[in-house]
């Protein structure tokens, strides 16, 4: 009786080890499709022996990005990798994130944003903002460095390398916007204190439809004309609206009240969100008044909210499946919102960065590098401890490139101001990698 068990398990032991051997060996593929790639492109450029530059560019890229996702050691470089896959794509052909089947793509990067958002708030909790009462000088040092580090070092960047107004409001434009969401990831490696930095990550964006117009008012209202309302109300739509919506499903999704998971609370609630969210878009706008601009956010808002209701319903009630099922899913979301946006702004701006390009990385990495360093050390002189004022510099030096990249085309309607936010929204993750991996070898005693 016991052999038959054990006769399954060790086929089902080696099904499984036949298929992790076959996937190596297609990761190890990839590995040598991007060495020949780049020393093919390297050839190139040195002999000029005739081949496509931005096909093998293109090559070396995706095949390197998908080795990183089966690479652990890479694993953590796969988000960085895709942004470069973006990147090039638009640089080499920016058709590619232009229209499709006549509909222009940068239609799509305010919905894109809302989701990210709207994911942002599911992490999120009361608790998270409430949390301020218990540790508020932190919070208040942490939101103080937030909104003058970043935006005067910003200015001060962008009068240094005297770039043209646009370019320059973009870069004050990153650093008047909130922290954003990955600071908390980064806090959590580097052993820092997430509980603050997801309660700072949470109130400098509460309070960013207030601060990143003024800021933008106050510090680049001389380079491009700077609508204060219209700022606020863009803000109000495309981050508030959908973090209320996300915590509204945090609560659906990890609520301990049993009616959460009921099919009685949860099948009306997706139908009736569901319902309004496509009724809303056909609500002529004029009847929303000076709030016409929220629409877009409400729609977002409540059609996320019945899909979450339904997809909880189904998988986690009815399929029985996993219950963390919302946390796995984000991150492939966000990641491929983000690397859209990327794209769609590089594409629009692939001449300007081709000029502007290598000065502008540099005052990204110079915005970021002295965020983190005066961060921390300010806060070491405002008396916060070794822990939290790590946690702080990440939160500083880390800020939400998604808001500033949408505020940009939306508010500003540039595509030269959103190529700041784009180049530091991807370096940030790597430094930020960086960095947290360097304090968490360096533990410190609490």
């Amino acid at each position: 009786m016991l052999i038959v068990p054990m006769i399954v398990c060790g086929a089902e032991s080696l099904a499984e080890r036949r298929i992790m051997l076959r996937l190596k060996k297609a990761f190890d593929l990839l590995k040598y499709i991007t060495l020949l790639a780049v020393v093919l492109l390297a050839a190139t450029l040195l002999f000029g022996i005739g081949l496509p530059v931005g096909l093998l560019v293109i090559i070396a890229t995706v095949s390197f990005a998908l080795y990183c996702m089966g690479n652990p050691k890479l694993k953590g470089n796969a988000f960085t990798a895709w942004v470069f896959v973006s990147v090039s794509i638009a640089m080499i052909c920016p058709p590619a994130f232009g229209t499709w089947f006549g509909f222009d793509l940068k239609y799509l990067m305010t919905p894109l944003i809302q989701t990210i958002m709207f994911g942002m708030g599911t992490t999120l909790s009361v608790q998270d903002f409430s949390r301020v009462i218990a540790m508020p000088w932190p919070v208040f040092v942490g939101f103080f460095l937030q909104y003058t580090v970043m935006p005067f070092v910003g200015l001060g960047l962008a009068i240094l390398f005297g770039f043209e107004p646009e370019i320059a409001a973009g870069i004050v434009l990153i650093g008047s916007c909130p922290g954003g969401v990955a600071s908390n990831l980064m806090a959590y490696l580097a052993g820092g204190n997430v509980a603050l930095s997801v309660t700072m990550t949470s109130c400098s964006t509460l309070l960013s439809p207030v601060m990143t117009p003024f800021l933008m008012k106050f510090l680049a209202g001389r380079m491009v004309p700077i609508n204060f309302m219209e700022m606020m109300l863009s803000i109000l739509n495309m981050i508030i609206v959908p973090i209320v919506a996300g915590l509204i499903a945090n609560r659906i999704l990890y609520g301990k009240n049993a009616r959460y998971g009921a099919i009685k609370f949860l099948l009306p609630l997706a139908l009736g969100c569901l319902t309004a969210g496509f009724g809303v878009i056909y609500i002529d706008a004029g009847l929303f008044g000076s709030l016409a601009v929220l629409k877009t956010g409400i729609i977002i808002g409540l059609l996320l909210v019945g899909i979450v209701a339904l997809l909880k319903l189904i998988i986690t009630e009815w399929l029985h499946g996993p219950a963390n099922w919302m946390d796995k899913t984000l991150p492939v979301v966000s990641m491929t919102g983000i690397c859209f946006i990327i794209g769609i702004i590089t594409a629009r701006s692939s001449e300007k960065l081709l000029s502007v390009g290598l000065l502008l990385i540099l005052a990204s990495v110079l915005h970021n590098t002295i965020g983190y360093t005066l961060g921390y050390w300010l806060s070491r002189f405002l008396k916060l401890n070794v822990i939290d004022s790590r946690t702080v510099a990440i939160e500083v030096g880390m800020q939400n490139g998604g808001m500033a990249s949408g505020l940009a085309m939306e508010v500003l309607k540039s595509a030269n101001a959103a190529l700041a936010p784009a180049i530091f929204g991807p370096w940030m993750n790597v430094s930020g990698s960086i960095l947290a991996a360097w304090w968490h070898r360096k533990p410190v005693n609490k």
